[in-house]
């Protein structure tokens, strides 16, 4: 977990956005503690470059990590997952467009949603960096691991992890071909855009 309280775990976030330039949530100044089961989302962002946000709600927030590869079923392929500011938990239910000249800036669909199981503690596997964790989502389903890489605990100590699903009942080597549409609006990512 990031050292800071609270109260300041939005501040990266914050710092990034304007209120008045975005319709994105802001979220609360002092982030509530998580209770019972925990959220989870992916967003389909078209930033920059196209990737996928994993959001996994604790501690009050979202702690995010960018994939910029996508999610695979198959248990041998590894993928980069960088972390990023945590978000307010508000943002759960966010799919709009990020104007431009906005951090961010493109369409974000909410790709998946569910809620998330720790397998093991998290604050604890956070430190030690690995997150190990069932997903109950509509498209991602079973368990799945978060492991910091070596390079990011001796030079950026957080940001690059591996995402690696294991082997059960939801693991598959072939590629899978998740659906891509939103699983609100039924968009298409490049589809958001035109729609709003």
């Amino acid at each position: 977990m990031p050292a800071s309280p609270k109260s300041s775990r939005l501040g990266a976030y914050h710092a990034k956005r304007r209120t008045d330039g975005t319709s994105e949530p802001m979220g609360a100044a002092t982030p509530a503690p998580s209770v019972g089961d925990r959220l989870f989302v992916v967003q389909k962002h078209a930033a920059r470059r196209l990737h996928y946000d994993l959001r996994l709600e604790m501690d009050g927030v979202l702690m995010s990590w960018a994939v910029p590869r996508g999610f695979s079923t198959d248990p041998a392929e590894k993928r980069m997952a960088v972390q990023v500011e945590d978000h307010p938990v508000e943002y759960a239910d966010y799919e709009g467009v990020i104007p431009d000249g906005n951090y961010g800036a493109g369409p974000s669909i909410m790709w998946d949603r569910g809620r998330w199981v720790a397998l093991e503690p998290p604050e604890e596997g956070f430190l030690k960096g690995k997150l190990l964790f069932e997903l109950h989502g509509y498209k991602l389903r079973g368990v799945w691991t978060l492991v910091r890489t070596k390079r990011a605990r001796q030079t950026e100590p957080g940001k690059e992890w591996l995402l690696i699903k294991h082997r059960d009942a939801w693991a598959h080597p072939e590629p899978s071909g998740f659906p891509e549409e939103s699983i609100v609006s039924g968009l298409l990512v490049e589809e958001l855009s035109q729609a709003r």
